[in-house]
């Protein structure tokens, strides 16, 4: 089976995975696997909060530089998304709102506001889990990370444990309308 990426030049690439299960496919890439895992337990910590399962953590040359777990619920902030709170710790660290050379791992395809987050920030590359079919930029929706017009273009891979990030996010879902 196949990933998606998007390469600077904004041409559609296909990424080499193996498929461990019928279900569940993984990138080659041990480093991806790593870090998608880390941010799955992020997104699990939200899910008990009470929060939608969405974990993020930004990397730069093997070194996490910050993590986020969705919180708008309980900071009362719509801007609270995981992939946000990662920014924002990994730009405190690094006191620079600049993050270029990084590598953004999320369990579910960014929104439009986050994506600007995302390219605003200069990250170098997005890997996330599954698609979003309903508020997803990264070719769900719209594809904001493909757009030519824009300034900043961020490298963008999907499908990185993507049956287990699914999983998560539609088991909760279905445990809130009592199908689980």
């Amino acid at each position: 089976m196949s990933g998606w990426r998007y390469s600077r030049a904004m041409s559609l690439t296909t990424t080499t995975t193996t498929a461990t299960t019928a279900d569940q496919v993984t990138t080659l890439d041990a480093e991806d696997e790593r870090w998608m895992r880390h941010a799955l337990r992020l997104a699990a910590a939200a899910a008990v909060a009470g929060e939608v399962p969405v974990g993020a953590v930004l990397v730069r040359d093997g070194k996490l530089l910050g993590e986020g777990a969705n919180a708008p619920i309980s900071r009362a902030d719509p801007t609270a998304h995981a992939e946000v709170q990662a920014l924002r710790a990994a730009a405190a660290a690094e006191s620079n709102y600049r993050l270029p050379g990084t590598t953004l791992y999320v369990t579910l395809e960014p929104c439009a506001m986050c994506a600007g987050a995302i390219m605003h920030a200069r990250v170098g590359r997005v890997v996330f889990g599954t698609r979003d079919p309903k508020t997803g930029t990264a070719g769900s929706v719209i594809d904001l990370f493909a757009e030519a017009r824009l300034n900043h273009h961020t490298t963008v891979e999907g499908g990185v444990l993507q049956a287990e990030c699914a999983a998560q996010i539609s088991g909760f879902f279905a445990a809130r309308r009592g199908l689980a």
